[in-house]
């Protein structure tokens, strides 16, 4: 019961964030052409956010064509699909009212398809042609106006910067971004990553197991603890795993121990994959997928993330991997 009331409250402020935005408005004309889907199935238009997708809009297939006409809120990004149990494969940034044109590949992917119409959608997919090599400060101060200078502050390079960090690059951006759910987010987030900072005492909460036991978080304090954010359909979380379980191995009888927070939404797919790793330690989730309230607790916008913890319960590291985290282990349990 508790999982569904929180996806109920997900859903009315998600609601609620809409029509606080109307003012933002305008109708879009979105043409497409589609390869791979047949006539009478379904399109889906899907409104990003916090890291997912609702739908908002469908559109029927003929003739290898499909047409919405919404009201969208601009600039904003949004999805489409022709598959709602998987994430969109199409990001398509609306900037204007100006209609836009699409070829939508299903077969090939998102990007792959052609959009005409917005400039945005040019310029995200020269950062994803270059992103290793991006300098974020000097990609908003190329075009700090732009819906994409925001975004991929927010999706790409948040997760890894401080909280002073994000600070500086958030004024970067163009005061005309301030009502975009990117800009909001980024300034709610360093007040957050300060509440959860090296040298902080590590917040609780209390959430149940794969078998419906409650385990609080602080209930596990005494030992040096690895808060670990991960998720079954996280590929970079999977490949760590096994990291994370030798090192558990190495140092669990000397001090050492980690609770798991999972980011899934589906529990059948946790618990196989659980199984699955040998994750011998305690895992709880809410099953809310980005609306985690652990991860929102501690600022997570990325996984695989972690907080290490000292015996009080104090945060001593952040997203700590790899050797990395066995480097620290041997210095605080030789």
């Amino acid at each position: 019961m508790k999982c569904h009331s929180l996806m109920w409250l997900v859903t009315i402020l998600f609601i609620s964030y809409q029509a606080n935005a109307n003012d933002r408005k305008e109708v879009v004309n979105i043409k497409g052409e589609v390869v791979g889907i047949s006539n009478s199935k379904k399109i889906y238009l899907q409104r990003y956010y916090n890291k997912m997708f609702f739908v908002i809009d469908s559109s029927t297939v003929l003739n290898g064509r499909f047409s919405f006409s919404a009201k969208l809120e601009l600039p904003e990004l949004y999805g489409i699909t022709h598959d709602t149990t998987q994430l969109s494969t199409l990001f398509v940034f609306v900037e204007s009212k100006n209609d836009l044109l699409i070829k939508y590949d299903t077969a090939k992917g998102g990007r792959s398809s052609e959009i005409t119409g917005s400039a945005a959608n040019e310029r995200y997919k020269q950062y994803l042609q270059n992103a290793r090599n991006v300098n974020i400060e000097a990609f908003i101060k190329e075009q700090p106006a732009s819906i994409v200078s925001a975004f991929v502050l927010y999706r790409y390079f948040s997760p890894s910067l401080t909280a002073e960090e994000i600070v500086k690059y958030t004024a970067l951006l163009d005061p005309s971004l301030a009502q975009t759910q990117y800009v909001k987010l980024l300034k709610e987030l360093p007040a957050v990553l300060r509440s959860t900072a090296i040298g902080v005492k590590a917040p609780d909460f209390t959430l149940p197991s794969p078998d419906g036991k409650l385990l609080r978080f602080s209930d596990h304090f005494g030992k040096y603890l690895l808060l670990d954010f991960w998720a079954s359909w996280c590929g970079p979380c999977r490949k760590e795993n096994p990291n994370i379980v030798r090192v558990f191995n190495k140092y669990k009888d000397k001090g050492f121990s980690v609770f798991a927070v999972s980011l899934d939404s589906k529990k059948e797919p946790w618990v196989q994959a659980i199984q699955k790793d040998g994750l011998n330690w305690p895992q709880v989730s809410d099953l809310l997928f980005w609306d985690s309230g652990p991860a929102k607790l501690y600022g997570i916008r990325g996984i695989p993330g972690n907080v290490l913890l000292d015996p009080s319960g104090t945060i001593i590291a952040r997203n700590v991997r790899g050797e990395e985290l066995e480097k620290k282990l041997a210095e605080l349990l030789p």
